[in-house]
């Protein structure tokens, strides 16, 4: 696993520890409740390594980083079903060996200070509601579109979380009755393994080209190629966009939020994608939804879940005292 830091920069408040666990990558950051971040370590995680690798070095940055800014709570996105309640992890969908772990507990024994932990989605979906793109808007639903799709909804300030361990599992709505879901055509795993198919195809352009050159993790290519007009890379971004946009359609008939916001390593596409799938939504939603509520890009970017982690952690830290 490789790792970057950026040098450290002055916080005010309480200093807060913000996490991301992820299939891809680790991140954490030092920073404070109005979402200023001031210190960042962030690791690519190899997924042969498992739950141990990434705890490996997930524990010594937690230990040198409280030693060093003696934060006052700590807050975690962690990519995959968990129990809020009590910081347990119930699986992972893409690394190995998270079952059950006691998640929340262990990084307490570490750090000495409260803990809490919630899914990376919901997380996200807390940050940009807070201090990103979803502020002003009540409720606003989050889509990340990264390893696998996830999804958060906050309603009134506050991350929705139904009964456990029920959450916005958007990823694995149907599309069909053959049980095609939304994070098995959407997700950044996905569009990868469809454009290696372009590849092995011999289908010419752009997206082929840079991805044959560069491969593994095939879909970063595809924001280059669409600014190109590659053929193969707007007829996949339609693709993706059309069975995102249906499978958002569904939360919009059920949750009717104010704001989707689109997040995760895919929404890096930028443009083409959140208005591909701006113009794909309104085919599939009740006509007195007007179309359906707007579709923004994230507006912390890859810091959607730090972020959101930091708000998490201060909010823990309100309940604590």
């Amino acid at each position: 696993m490789s790792s970057a830091t950026t040098a450290p920069q002055p916080a005010a408040g309480p200093a807060l520890l913000g996490l991301e666990i992820g299939g891809t990558k680790l991140q954490i950051v030092v920073g404070d409740a109005a979402g200023r971040i001031g210190e960042r370590r962030r690791f690519q995680v190899e997924p042969g390594r498992g739950a141990a690798g990434i705890r490996e070095l997930l524990g010594a940055a937690v230990v040198e980083l409280t030693a060093a800014h003696h934060p006052a709570a700590i807050g975690v996105g962690f990519g995959g079903p968990v129990d809020t309640r009590t910081g347990r992890i119930r699986c992972s969908h893409q690394i190995a060996g998270w079952s059950d772990f006691a998640l929340g507990d262990w990084l307490q024994g570490l750090a000495g200070v409260p803990v809490r932990v919630d899914n990376d989605a919901n997380v996200a979906a807390f940050g940009e509601a807070r201090h990103g793109a979803g502020r002003g808007a009540n409720p606003v639903f989050y889509v990340t579109l990264g390893s696998g799709v996830g999804g958060g909804l906050v309603v009134d300030g506050r991350i929705y979380h139904g009964a456990p361990p029920g959450e916005s599992e958007l990823g694995h709505v149907r599309l069909d009755r053959s049980g095609a879901t939304v994070e098995a055509r959407c997700s950044g795993w996905a569009v990868d393994a469809r454009i290696r198919a372009l590849v092995a195809a011999g289908t010419p352009g752009t997206l082929c080209r840079l991805a044959a050159a560069q491969p593994g993790g095939e879909a970063r290519h595809l924001a280059a190629a669409c600014r190109e007009q590659d053929p193969a890379a707007l007829g996949l971004l339609q693709e993706v966009a059309g069975d995102l946009a249906f499978g958002l359609s569904h939360v919009v008939q059920l949750m009717h939020p104010e704001r989707v916001v689109l997040g995760g390593g895919l929404a890096l596409v930028g443009e083409p994608l959140r208005a591909a799938v701006a113009a794909a939504l309104p085919a599939w939603v009740m006509e007195v939804f007007h179309g359906g509520p707007p579709v923004v890009l994230a507006g912390l970017g890859e810091d959607s879940v730090p972020i959101g982690a930091l708000a998490l952690a201060h909010l823990g830290l309100i309940r604590e005292n």
